[in-house]
């Protein structure tokens, strides 16, 4: 059985090489900006844990002359598996949305001393990658969003692995799986955030190299305008 909540079924699958695939997204996202929303584009790049949304976000980056990868676990570190998301308007969205350089220390980094900071240069394009970068209550400071698909029990087994590779015991690794997934998998099935996606990858089994499966991709966004402080 799998231990995720069912998403939709996507498809049919079709293969297609990621500089196209990133100038349509960013095409659209430029044609449905509203002109309350100004700054550099921002996508979220969402999907279920272990689910190959750090490989997605970075090859739809390089596309991309100078954008950033900003990943949620950074700025979630030490902060709450998905209470984050006001930590994230706050030190990074708000500000690049104004044209300001960022270097953003969370709040859990000084009080532990994590040295370094997250930097997204001014007037960078910026990619958002996590579980819940897509989420509702973000949508007025996104232009895009992609919804990274991937099988649960695969993604379950990449997640254990990578753990255990970093240097966490198995038993260590399945007990935070077990914890993690209490809360994403209720997360995910209260906010949906497929339904939202103008892109769906497909990244299990295993990806192509010369471009990325997609399923199907919106004509607009549109939504309110974010604030502005």
């Amino acid at each position: 059985m799998s231990r995720y909540a069912k998403e939709p079924d996507f498809g049919p699958w079709a293969l297609r090489p990621v500089a196209s695939i990133m100038a349509d997204v960013l095409a659209r996202a430029r044609s449905a900006r509203g002109a309350a929303r100004t700054g550099p584009l921002v996508v979220a790049v969402d999907g279920r844990s272990a689910g190959g949304k750090t490989t997605v976000a970075d090859r739809l980056a390089v596309a991309v002359a100078g954008a950033v990868v900003v990943h949620t676990d950074d700025v979630a570190w030490h902060q709450g598996f998905f209470d984050w998301d006001e930590l994230l308007v706050d030190g990074i969205l708000g500000p690049v949305s104004r044209g300001e350089d960022v270097a953003f220390r969370p709040p859990a980094w000084v009080e532990r001393g994590r040295e370094g900071a997250i930097v997204v240069p001014a007037g960078a394009a910026v990619l958002v990658e996590g579980v819940g970068s897509a989420r509702e209550a973000l949508t007025p400071w996104l232009d895009a969003a992609v919804w990274v698909q991937s099988d649960a029990d695969e993604a379950y087994r990449r997640g254990i692995e990578r753990d255990v590779a970093a240097g966490r015991n198995r038993a260590e690794a399945l007990a935070f799986w077990d914890e993690w997934m209490a809360q994403e998998v209720p997360f995910l099935a209260a906010d949906r955030p497929w339904e939202r996606a103008d892109l769906v990858v497909c990244s299990t089994p295993s990806e192509p190299v010369d471009g990325l499966l997609v399923s199907r991709a919106r004509a607009s966004r549109g939504g309110p305008a974010p604030r502005t402080s």
